[in-house]
C-alpha cells in the first residue's frame, strides 16, 4: 500500500484532484488511503466515508439486478425485451453503421435480455462517435453526470425508439445505452421503481447504507463536490453538494445514477467474490456471478471496442480482463470506471477489491493517469 498512499497523496498535492479516497482489500486486511478535501475550497477533509458520485460503477450493479429477476424467473437471458419494453418492438438499424439515419432497415432479429446485460443491444457508442446514428443517439443518451436534465424513463424510452441502432441486435459491443435500458427493464419487471428495487433488494440486505440515487439534508455534510478539468489544468467546478443529487431525479440511471461510498461498494463486491452471498443474504447464485464475471465478447468484438475496453472483454455490466495488456489487467478481473473519476474492480483470483474515488470527471473513455497510476499500485502489492 506504499505506493498506492503516495500516487494518491502526489496527486492532491500537485492539485490535479481536490481529494481522492483508495481502498484496497484483500480478504479481511482492508486498507483505505484519504488524502486532500471534499472541494477546491478545502472546507473540509475528505474521510473514508465521504459520498461520491460514482457514475458507471452503478452498471454492475445494475446488471445484478437484471440477474436476480433472471433467477426468480421473472425475466429470461433469451427472452425479447419487447415483452417488458413494447416501444422496443420494431426497431430499425441503419443500412451500414456510416449511413444517414433515413438509410434503415428492420433489425434482424428482436433485443434479447442477454443483449441488454452484454452491451450487445444495437444502441450505444462505438469508437466512432461521428457516425450518424450516433450522433442521433447523443440527442437521447445524454451526459449521465447530468441526470436532472433527463426525461423520465417512459418519456426517454419513447425518444430511443424513434433512434435507428447503429448495429443490429447481437452483433457489436456498444457503451452506454444498454444499461439504462436495463433499469427501466428492473421496474417494469419487478412493479417497483429502480430505486425501490434497489434499495430493498440489494442495498438494505448488503448493508449499502449509503448508496442511493440522491443524498438526503442529513448527508450532504459528508456529500463532495464534483469538477471537470480544463485545458489549462484547472478545474471547474460542475456539481455542488446542494446540487443535482441533492433530489431524486425523474430518470433513475442504471448506468451511472448513484452515489455511494468506498466501504458500500466493498460490501457489494464481497457478494461477488463470495459467489453471490453474504451476510447470510443470498443475492445471486455462483452461476449467475460467474456469467455476470465471465467475458461475452468475440475476438471482433473486443476489437471494435478499443476506445473503451483497450483490447479487453465485458461480462455483465463491467469489464472482464483477457490479457495481460499492462501490470494491472489479470484475466479474470471484473470493473470498470466511472465519468466521475471513479473505479472498482475485483480480482477473483486473489480475493482482491481496489476502489479509486475522486471528485474530478473523465475527459474521455480512456482512464485517467491518476487511475491506472492507482492500479498499478495495487498490482505492486
Amino acid at each position: 500500500m506504499n505506493a498506492v498512499y503516495d500516487t494518491l497523496h502526489r496527486y492532491v498535492d500537485e492539485g490535479r484532484v481536490p481529494g481522492v479516497v483508495g481502498l484496497v482489500a484483500r480478504g479481511a486486511d482492508v486498507r483505505v488511503v484519504t488524502a486532500g478535501s471534499v472541494d477546491t475550497e478545502g472546507t473540509a477533509p475528505l474521510a473514508r466515508d465521504s459520498l461520491f458520485r460514482i457514475a458507471s460503477i452503478t452498471k454492475p450493479i445494475t446488471a445484478t439486478a437484471v440477474l436476480m429477476l433472471v433467477e426468480e424467473g421473472r425475466l429470461a437471458l433469451d427472452a425479447p425485451v419487447e415483452q417488458w419494453l413494447p416501444e422496443l418492438s420494431k426497431p430499425s438499424v441503419v443500412r451500414a453503421p456510416d449511413a444517414p439515419v433515413e438509410d434503415v432497415v428492420p433489425a434482424a432479429r428482436p433485443v434479447t435480455v442477454e443483449d441488454l446485460l452484454s452491451s450487445r443491444t444495437g444502441w450505444g457508442f462505438p469508437d466512432d462517435f461521428s457516425l450518424p446514428a450516433v450522433q442521433a443517439l447523443f440527442a437521447v443518451q445524454r451526459d449521465g453526470r447530468a441526470l436532472q436534465d433527463w426525461p423520465d424513463p417512459d418519456t426517454w424510452l419513447g425518444l430511443l425508439a424513434q433512434v435507428p441502432m447503429v448495429r443490429h441486435p447481437g452483433e457489436a459491443w456498444l457503451y452506454g445505452t444498454s444499461s439504462d435500458l436495463q433499469g427501466i427493464l428492473v421496474a417494469r419487471a419487478s412493479g417497483v421503481t429502480f430505486p425501490e428495487f434497489l434499495a430493498e433488494r440489494i442495498f438494505e440486505p448488503l448493508g449499502m447504507k449509503d448508496t442511493a440515487f440522491e443524498v438526503p439534508a442529513a448527508k450532504r455534510h459528508r456529500f463532495t463536490s464534483s469538477y471537470t478539468p480544463s485545458t489549462d489544468g484547472s478545474l471547474t467546478l460542475s456539481d455542488t453538494p446542494d446540487g443535482q443529487w441533492s433530489r431524486l431525479p425523474r430518470f433513475h440511471s442504471g448506468g451511472g445514477g448513484l452515489v455511494s461510498t468506498a466501504d458500500d461498494w466493498l460490501s457489494f463486491a464481497r457478494m461477488l467474490l463470495n459467489g453471490g452471498e453474504s451476510g447470510g443474504h443470498r443475492l445471486l447464485s455462483p452461476a449467475s456471478v460467474r456469467r455476470m464475471t465471465t467475458n461475452h465478447l468475440t475476438p471482433g468484438q473486443r476489437a471494435g471496442s478499443t476506445l473503451f475496453l483497450e483490447g479487453q472483454g465485458w461480462g455483465y455490466g463491467g469489464q472482464v480482463d483477457v490479457t495481460r495488456a499492462d501490470p494491472w489487467n489479470v484475466p479474470g478481473r471484473y470493473g470498470w470506471v466511472g465519468g466521475t473519476g471513479t473505479t472498482a474492480h475485483i480480482d477473483p483470483s486473489t480475493g482482491t477489491v481496489a476502489v479509486l474515488l475522486t471528485q474530478v470527471g473523465m475527459e474521455s473513455p480512456t482512464p485517467t493517469p491518476l487511475m491506472r497510476d492507482f492500479w498499478r499500485g495495487v498490482a505492486g502489492g
